[in-house]
């Protein structure tokens, strides 16, 4: 990953996390609390892609798991957040841009699901039976409207600042780069040998009268 989408995912996540704690935890609604870590994870995926998505996953649910009052087992919510991240990433279009706000809306009801019984099903592997004695069903869908309801005021906002990060012109390789390979976010300009605006690659000297760049 390039250091500005470490830099940026690392602030996200720890703010969300502060968020998730300290406010959302202690709302006491009926069911599950609304996941900011796992909007933040959805919303840098789907501009990063895949792998960067899996990476960014399994930091923040491994934060999650460090951070009090956590009561579950280390590494769980790392585990459902890595592989969350990874699957929405296979969504994410090549180009990275999204032409409606329906996908974001429908990957978040998806991924609220998944992550619920997942973290249930790991939890049942090491003998959590929290979730069966509270009602999985009532888990997952009050997981669902609560993300669903949260992800507008979050989601596009945490793409656009990623995609801010994407377009650095200072940034060395990744999609901002000009023919780059990888899972970036815009797509090159140029071609693979012609570089930007598609300028030809001269191999036989300077052509007289014509300026370098």
């Amino acid at each position: 990953m390039r250091i500005n989408r470490i830099l940026l995912s690392s602030a996200l996540v720890v703010i969300a996390l502060v968020v998730q704690v300290t406010v959302l935890a202690r709302l006491h609604l009926p069911g599950a609390v609304p996941d900011l870590m796992l909007l933040v994870v959805i919303g840098l995926t789907l501009v990063y892609g895949h792998t960067s998505g899996a990476l960014i996953g399994f930091g923040a649910g491994l934060l999650a798991d460090l951070a009090p009052p956590a009561d579950h087992a280390t590494g769980r919510y790392a585990l459902v957040l890595c592989v969350i991240g990874y699957l929405v990433g296979l969504v994410r279009p090549e180009s990275g841009r999204l032409r409606s706000a329906t996908v974001p809306m429908l990957v978040v009801v998806a991924a609220a699901i998944g992550s619920t019984l997942l973290y249930a099903g790991v939890g049942s592997l090491v003998g959590d039976t929290a979730a069966r004695h509270v009602g999985l069903t009532g888990l997952v869908l009050t997981a669902t409207l609560y993300d669903l309801l949260l992800a507008p005021f979050t989601v596009p906002l945490i793409m656009a600042l990623a995609r801010r990060t994407e377009n650095d012109p200072l940034a060395g390789e990744g999609p901002a780069t000009l023919g780059g390979g990888g899972e970036g976010a815009f797509p090159r300009l140029g071609g693979q040998r012609g570089g930007l605006f598609g300028r030809p690659v001269r191999r036989q000297g300077r052509v007289k009268g014509v300026r370098r760049l």
